[in-house]
């Protein structure tokens, strides 16, 4: 008896979040969480869950510019050393933007794992933004080369950590952040006190802040106030910005 081949995993995009835009202008592709080493499909709905109710939100706002917004299903759930296997999904899906919808601009936005592979793979030329929220980065080892940042070169870039993160060492964030910086004055950085690694605490600010952003990456809107001084403030205050408690309440756009 002959044997069945195993068949090749393969990433994909979700459909569409929110009623699909006739004219595309602007993607996000959202990239959820992951782990260190798997080998394992991930499970749909779970996996995708902390990534879902933001992408709703961002297709909402965009909705009259022509936002699309898609969550990215990986081959497997870990990133697994050097292979980054869910950075190189997340470069499969800004090509497999390119290829739906031509000449537009993607803001890749990730939590976790997730946050991690938007930032490595932001090099793409259709990517003009990185949203990563509480970015799972490895413990800096001496043998091993740092955390790569020349692909940020002319992205704009959001970072958002809460102080109490048990999972990955906010401080790891920021020093990226600050290397980032040095090269692309288009970074910011924002810290949750008190939150944790979810960032379920204060997580409709979180949210308001990534919409204030991306908003204004993808479609040229006006930057809350908040956005605006991180961006142009001198490190270390920009790249330590507190998110203020009922942050997107009230915003006023110039």
């Amino acid at each position: 008896m002959a044997q069945q081949a195993t068949p090749v995993r393969t990433a994909r995009l979700g459909r569409a979040l929110g009623p699909e835009p006739t004219s595309v202008s602007g993607v996000v592709l959202l990239l959820p969480g992951g782990e260190e080493v798997s080998s394992r499909r991930p499970s749909p709905m779970l996996a995708t869950a902390s990534v879902r109710t933001l992408g709703r939100r961002l297709a909402r706002a965009g909705a009259g510019d022509g936002l699309a917004a898609h969550v990215v299903h990986y081959r497997v759930r870990g990133w697994n050393g050097s292979e980054a296997q869910l950075a190189h999904d997340a470069a499969w899906a800004v090509e497999e933007v390119v290829r739906r919808y031509g000449d537009v601009p993607v803001c890749l936005t990730g939590i976790d794992m997730g946050a991690r592979a938007a930032l490595r793979s932001a090099g793409h030329e259709a990517v003009n933004s990185v949203v990563a929220l509480a970015p799972w980065l490895p413990e800096q080892d001496v043998a091993a080369p740092p955390e790569p940042v020349k692909q940020l070169a002319g992205r704009r870039v959001l970072i958002v950590h809460g102080t109490n993160d048990e999972r990955t060492d906010p401080e790891l964030s920021f020093r990226l952040a600050a290397r980032a910086k040095k090269a692309n004055r288009d970074i910011c950085r924002f810290e949750v006190h008190s939150d944790g690694h979810g960032l379920h605490q204060h997580r409709q600010e979180v949210h308001a802040l990534a919409e204030d952003f991306v908003m204004g990456a993808l479609f040229g809107r006006a930057f809350s106030r908040p956005v605006e001084d991180a961006l142009m403030a001198p490190p270390p205050l920009g790249l330590r910005m507190p998110l203020a408690a009922g942050f997107g309440r009230s915003l006023r756009r110039g």
